[in-house]
């Protein structure tokens, strides 16, 4: 009886370099509705570079649609964002909630110039029917 090789074949697992980029300039989006606020930095052609939230930093319930979360959250996506080298930054703000202008403030505090603030929050030309009203 003929002798069967076992052929094993080692598969060698590169793992890839993580590189960090160097952008120097990009856009933050801040959506801040009721109930969270989340702040994404992107490069000008739109690609995430760090985000954070209200949830994210260990707030829960009703503290996370505060402005104080929002700072917060603001602030950890800056310092992530700065890591790779930005300085300057453009801010969309959209949504109606509490931590609008609390997360401009806490980019601010992270060491980012902001060069621009634009609110793309959207609003309906007599679109869909909105939804029927809330009675407290």
């Amino acid at each position: 009886m003929a002798k069967q090789e076992k052929v094993v074949k080692k598969t060698s697992a590169k793992a890839k370099k993580k590189t960090t980029r160097t952008v120097p300039s990009g856009t933050a989006h801040v959506k801040a509705t009721f109930n969270n606020t989340i702040v994404s930095i992107t490069d000008p052609s739109g690609n995430v570079i760090a985000w954070a939230s209200a949830g994210k930093t260990s707030f829960s319930g009703s503290r996370k649609s505060s402005a104080f979360a929002a700072s917060v959250a603001a602030q950890d996506a800056g310092k992530i964002a700065m890591n790779h080298g930005m300085k300057e930054i453009e801010v969309c703000l959209k949504g109606p909630g509490a931590g609008r202008e609390s997360a401009v403030r806490g980019l601010q505090s992270a060491g980012l110039i902001i060069t621009l603030i634009k609110d793309k929050t959207p609003i309906p030309h007599n679109g869909c029917r909105p939804r029927k009203r809330r009675r407290v």
